[in-house]
């Protein structure tokens, strides 16, 4: 996130200063009203993923950090090498991974990894669920123990009381 007015990156190269409304996650610039518009209906961009800009500034500054393209080629950063533990794009195959065995595509890898937390998530979820459901249980017992001892005094509390209706 460069600035806190972030301008649209097409209108920038055109001279024109005007404010991002969405931004595209596979682009990664900001685009204007007018700009998205023809960024929807473009064939090379109609399928991106855009969020409101609104949605970009909540984003954690270190997910705003990670860029998708490639630092030496440019290029989109479409696949992850397992050997090296590294994204990369086409031409970076080319030159230093076209002898690694473990080529997977990104959005592969992004998938697993959002499924694996997923489950995670649920897994840790259902275990507090379990223990909640145990000490209702508990309780429950307890309860149900000391319920005769509670009705004894109950009824020596009620004796107590002078009968008003006599």
């Amino acid at each position: 996130m460069a600035t806190s007015s972030l301008s649209c990156s097409v209108c920038d190269l055109r001279h024109i200063s005007s404010p991002s409304a969405v931004w595209c996650t596979e682009c990664d610039e900001g685009l204007c009203d007018s700009c998205q518009e023809h960024h929807s209906l473009s064939k090379a961009s109609r399928n991106h993923t855009v969020i409101p800009i609104t949605e970009y500034y909540k984003l954690p500054s270190d997910v705003v950090k990670i860029s998708q393209f490639c630092d030496k080629h440019n290029e989109k950063l479409s696949i992850y090498c397992k050997m090296h533990e590294c994204p990369c794009c086409i031409n970076c195959i080319v030159e230093s991974h076209n002898k690694c065995q473990q080529l997977l595509k990104i959005e592969d890898v992004i998938n697993n990894v959002i499924s694996t937390i997923a489950f995670f998530e649920i897994e840790q979820t259902l275990k507090e669920v379990a223990e909640n459901i145990e000490k209702i249980r508990v309780d429950r017992q307890n309860n149900l123990k000391t319920l005769p001892e509670t009705r004894q005094q109950i009824e020596k509390e009620i004796k107590k009381i002078p009968n008003s209706h006599q």
